[in-house]
């Protein structure tokens, strides 16, 4: 199949890295069509986990040799683990634009930093949070206290929400949960306005930063938020690494979020002493490797923050235009009002199973997308609702440092072709995921 692709002004993994911008493992990657032939691959799914900075992997394997225990070895590998584990936290103070006590635990992912912050609350913390957001950051807050509130069509409602609510809320510990960029729509909330909100009335703000932290500098301190939590399969550091930045107070308060050696002090028959540093919360031998990785994608991203943000406001603006043309293509959006956004476009195409849609991408154009409701079904729903759409899916298209133009103009095409003549092949459903009927393309000899 040929792709009729106007490449005039197409980009290259290597132009992007003249203009500053970080390059990622797998920008060579060609995968085969179920039509026939192969085509380098275009992955528009950075949003649910993004691929692996250049810059990462080398620095990954020139660690691995150095690859040891940390804290407690007296070797020099493991001094050198230890020294790079322990530089990391600092690193991603700097990152987020932290306080100088801020403390940083390294956790799994943002769904793991907030499982912790929910386990560290003061007795009767009441917590609210937008019943929007992504289940990372709406399901570990359970009990009588957590109040969601329904997202409303504007930011300047969305702050009165959070107002009305705190000052409904009982007195005592309060925590404002919120997040940075829609993991649905890419649409940035009012972050430093909620925080306002929370201060006037004694709150604590936490920020998901799990989609904001890899498009845009973030700075705690400007923001006035306590504590931020990010992942770093999303930060183009894919070893399954996250953190949680932020007060220690609470954290130090708490009992451990998991009991085993390295958060202990002294054990006895009798008694245990816990560590009251980050060490805490970090039970177990850590993983080393992947706090360096996602220390290194940090310090990387941070050297042109500049360059990062054109290069995906360009595209997205493109994609955008795009969809307009698409016959029967609805955007979802959380507001009314157009907001700036990092480079995530959800989507519903009249008449198209959103399952449907993605299958056809990736088996006949080699487009990786999302589909789905996208870990916010309450989200999902309810904007597909205001679209007019049926369901709780959508199609995801989502940008970063491995997007290119012609990424973007081929599932433009793509889409247009499809509207327009439908797939090449057939396709069936099974256990609720589409796909080619006698798929011939074969998986890689390592799967």
């Amino acid at each position: 199949m040929t792709l009729a692709i106007d490449r005039t002004s197409t980009q290259t993994q290597d132009s992007l890295a003249s203009q500053g911008i970080p390059t990622v493992a797998g920008a060579s990657l060609r995968v085969p069509l179920v039509t026939g032939g192969d085509i380098g691959y275009a992955n528009l799914d950075h949003a649910a986990s993004a691929p692996c900075l250049d810059a990462v992997r080398v620095a990954v394997d020139e660690f691995l040799p150095w690859y040891a225990s940390v804290h407690r070895g007296a070797g020099f590998a493991s001094q050198v683990s230890t020294k790079l584990y322990e530089r990391t936290r600092a690193t991603l103070r700097s990152f987020v634009g932290a306080r100088r006590t801020d403390t940083v635990v390294f956790t799994r992912n943002t769904t793991d930093s907030f499982n912790l912050l929910a386990r560290s609350l003061p007795p009767r913390t009441a917590v609210i949070v937008f019943d929007t957001e992504h289940h990372a950051a709406l399901l570990p807050w359970q009990g009588p206290n957590v109040r969601r509130l329904p997202t409303p069509r504007t930011r300047l409602a969305a702050v009165s929400a959070v107002d009305e609510a705190l000052a409904e809320s009982p007195q005592g510990p309060r925590l404002v949960v919120v997040t940075g960029a829609s993991n649905v729509t890419g649409e940035l909330l009012p972050v430093a306005e909620i925080a306002a909100v929370a201060r006037r009335h004694g709150a604590r703000i936490a920020l998901d930063a799990a989609q904001l932290a890899p498009h845009r500098r973030i700075a705690m301190q400007d923001l006035d938020v306590d504590y931020v939590a990010l992942s770093g399969h999303k930060l183009y550091a894919p070893f399954g690494a996250g953190a949680l930045i932020g007060r220690a107070d609470w954290l130090r308060a708490a009992r451990p979020y998991l009991a085993g050696g390295g958060a202990t002090k002294l054990v006895t028959e009798d008694a245990v002493v816990w560590n009251t540093g980050p060490e805490r919360h970090e039970a177990g031998s850590p993983n080393t490797v992947g706090v360096y990785a996602l220390g290194v994608a940090c310090e990387t991203l941070s050297r042109n923050w500049a360059a990062v943000e054109a290069h995906e406001q360009a595209l997205l603006v493109r994609l955008r235009k795009g969809l307009e043309g698409i016959p029967g293509c609805s955007e979802l959006r959380l507001f009314d009002a157009p907001v700036d956004r990092v480079g995530t476009v959800s989507f519903v195409v009249a008449g198209f199973d959103p399952g449907w849609l993605a299958a056809v991408l990736s088996a006949e154009y080699g487009i990786g997308v999302r589909d789905g409701a996208f870990c916010a079904h309450i989200a999902a729903k309810r904007l597909i609702g205001v679209t007019g759409g049926e369901g709780q899916q959508a199609v995801r298209v989502s940008l970063g440092l491995g997007s290119t133009e012609e990424h973007v103009d081929r599932v433009l095409l793509a889409l247009r072709q499809i509207v327009a003549r439908g797939a090449r092949w057939g396709y069936t459903n099974a256990g609720g995921r589409w796909a080619p009927v006698g798929d011939p393309r074969e998986l890689p000899p390592f799967c």
